[in-house]
């Protein structure tokens, strides 16, 4: 008897189960069911919501694409090549003392401009005064002796005229004076010897420039075999550039040149970022380099700010060449070799184009495009042709961004002026509370504002909580 109750018991579980799961499956049947009427109700209105929404960068295919254009216009467009290049003192020189002594002083700064003559240091001078002095006793004393010697051939000459002396005499007299003039002429330029030297103590610029750091300093012993000197020069007013051009060039740059013409040059740092300086090209190398297919150039730059120095890498432009009243197009409406023109009724076509001249956004084109035509520049990887475009202020984004950063800065700058204790009230206030608060705090006068802040704080709890009567006021 146990074995069929157990049997029983099983067969009454198991229809108990087949029940259920019909039970969960007409349920399920019946949600389908009213999901997808649900779905045929609202998928009309959906629709239509979407048409009236505007137009989104990722809409679907028969909306406008969102487009910011440019305009085809005809302007002179100058033909550049660029380079790489650096800068070159124009003049470099080693200062270095003349004469050999203990430095006594210095009188310059580094990294100061100097001018030619001007004083940098001083050298002991007391052994060079008294090799001067010692040279100017000589010369007094052989300038007596000469002047003994010329008296006495006066007197020889006078007694030889009335025949009372022989003339072997006078002749010896004559030949002591000349031995004697002889003398003094040595002494007079040991002399001048003694002076310049003593003039070398006194170490002066040799060069107008800037100066760079000190390699002496005072009470060391400088002299003219020292390698690094005291100080170096260098010449940066003007200044110059050295860079290669390809060789392709070299023919239009000496047209340019041999007809007297102006070829530009600007300077750029490294990033493209920053114009540095304005010049002109000055001279072209004599030869080739063979390993390259370049030639050196030079171009000149006065350099009134100082912003050049001399090895600083740069980045070179070289106006060869500049073309007057060619279309042109900003460089992000080409893409390989075609634009996309905006026809008046909002749509776009391709036209094919010819590819010129590059000068900073825009490029010279020619096609079939007319002057003040718009071209897609942004946006070009969503269209197609004939696809209708919507054009969209470029600069609004950048604008909103600027808004933003501006009600930023000014919002912690209000938040900065607050005192500890009202800024631990603002921050237990909920959004709309605090919004009040600052609107409050900007609409009061400065007086106002420094003397009643918490005063301000307590009424824009009031008027939070008289606006929402459901809210805690804030403690």
């Amino acid at each position: 008897m146990p074995a069929p109750l157990f049997m029983s018991s099983w067969s009454a579980v198991r229809q108990q189960g087949r029940v259920r799961w019909w039970f969960v499956s007409l349920v399920l049947l019946a949600a389908a069911a009213a999901g997808a009427w649900w779905w045929k109700q609202q998928a009309p209105a959906a629709a239509s919501a979407g048409a009236a929404r505007a137009p989104g960068r990722f809409s679907g295919a028969g909306a406008a694409q969102p487009v910011s254009v440019g305009v085809v216009q005809r302007q002179d467009l100058r033909v550049m090549v660029s380079a790489i290049g650096t800068m070159s003192a124009r003049a470099t020189a080693v200062v270095r003392a003349k004469a050999s002594g203990e430095l006594l002083s210095i009188k310059f700064k580094e990294g100061d401009e100097v001018k030619a003559g001007q004083l940098l240091a001083e050298i002991d001078s007391r052994s060079y005064q008294a090799t001067l002095t010692q040279a100017q006793g000589n010369l007094q004393r052989d300038q007596a002796q000469l002047k003994n010697a010329q008296l006495d051939l006066q007197r020889y000459q006078d007694l030889l005229a009335k025949d009372s002396i022989a003339a072997q005499q006078v002749d010896t007299q004559k030949a002591l004076v000349r031995q004697l003039e002889g003398t003094v002429a040595a002494d007079q330029a040991q002399v001048d010897a003694a002076k310049l030297q003593l003039s070398y103590t006194r170490i002066t610029a040799p060069i107008s420039g800037r100066l760079g750091l000190r390699q002496a300093d005072v009470g060391n012993v400088v002299g003219p075999s020292d390698a690094a000197g005291i100080v170096t020069i260098t010449q940066v007013r003007p200044i110059d550039a050295v860079f290669s051009v390809p060789e392709a060039q070299l023919v239009a740059i000496n047209q340019r040149l041999q007809s007297g013409a102006s070829l530009p040059v600007e300077l750029w740092d490294r990033e493209q970022k920053q114009r540095l300086a304005r010049g002109r090209l000055g001279a072209v190398d004599n030869a080739i380099d063979a390993t390259t297919g370049t030639i050196k150039a030079k171009a000149a730059f006065a350099n009134e700010e100082g912003a050049l120095f001399p090895n600083q890498f740069v980045n070179v432009k070289l106006q060869v060449n500049l073309l007057k009243d060619v279309l042109t197009v900003p460089s992000t409406a080409v893409q390989n070799n075609y634009v996309y023109l905006v026809r008046p009724d909002g749509t776009v076509t391709q036209r094919r184009i010819r590819v010129g001249v590059v000068d900073g956004d825009r490029v010279s084109v020619e096609g079939e495009l007319q002057d003040g035509d718009q071209v897609v520049t942004d946006g070009i990887d969503r269209l197609r042709e004939g696809a209708k475009v919507a054009v969209i202020d470029s600069g609004a984004a950048t604008r909103a961004d600027a808004a933003a950063q501006d009600a930023g800065a000014r919002r912690t700058a209000l938040m900065a002026s607050l005192t500890p204790q009202e800024r631990e009230q603002v921050a237990k206030m909920t959004q709309e509370e605090r919004r009040a608060f600052f609107r409050n705090r900007r609409a009061q006068a400065p007086q106002a504002a420094a003397s009643g802040a918490s005063a301000a704080v307590a009424s824009t709890q009031a008027a939070s909580a008289a606006a929402s009567p459901g809210s805690a006021p804030v403690r």
